[in-house]
């Protein structure tokens, strides 16, 4: 994915809703356009995984019983294709053994019937954001890997010296070069990896190592 891919992902988060039960689906759809979100609404989770982009931006919203796949089934599947889409389980009584059971595979949060709109409204907000700044730390991670795989052998091992904490001398010494050399380097580290301060350039590293 190039950043303009992820920039139009980023600026274009959807709220997925699935639920098999047609008014339910409708009174989410609604209530979530309700504050100008992007909605689609299905009624089987094949529907929707048919439909859904891998890197899509946004929140899945979906009832933890359903024919077919259900709600955790669903998440499981998700979760199997790495796609990382913030997931809102909604729980009928009884039910809440399975939603924690959802929450410790990764869910992002579950609501019981009946449950408040503003809290589900909340809950879908949070989400969305979420998968903004998840979206946003994956572009500035492979905009920074990308960077890096320009240093030639020697830069990067005078980048990982760098990230560490070196002063030049101590590189010139490990590296069994002169300072000249090593503040070379150091300049085309910096050049290439478009750091303006060191501060930078370490956030970088960090950003790489996921950190």
């Amino acid at each position: 994915m190039n950043s303009a891919d992820a920039h139009d992902e980023q600026s274009d988060p959807i709220v997925f809703i699935v639920d098999d039960d047609d008014a339910v689906r409708e009174s989410l759809q609604w209530l979530a356009s309700s504050v100008d979100l992007n909605v689609k609404a299905y009624a089987s989770g094949g529907d929707f995984l048919s439909q859904c982009r891998p890197n899509q931006t946004g929140c899945l919203v979906t009832d933890i019983r359903m024919p077919g796949l259900s709600g955790l089934e669903l998440q499981d599947e998700l979760n199997r294709r790495g796609c990382d889409l913030p997931v809102i389980v909604i729980t009928g009584h009884g039910d809440v053994q399975t939603a924690v059971r959802a929450m410790k595979a990764g869910a992002f949060d579950f609501v019981e019937k009946p449950f408040n709109d503003q809290l589900l409204l909340d809950m879908i907000n949070k989400a969305v954001a979420a998968s903004l700044q998840s979206s946003r730390e994956m572009t500035h991670q492979a905009e920074a890997q990308a960077r890096a795989n320009t240093l030639t052998p020697r830069e990067k091992e005078v980048l990982e010296l760098i990230s560490v904490g070196e002063a030049n001398k101590r590189i010139a010494h490990t590296m069994g070069i002169s300072e000249k050399t090593v503040e070379a380097h150091r300049a085309k580290v910096m050049g290439k990896m478009q750091a303006k301060s060191l501060a930078e350039l370490v956030k970088m590293v960090m950003i790489i190592d996921g950190d």
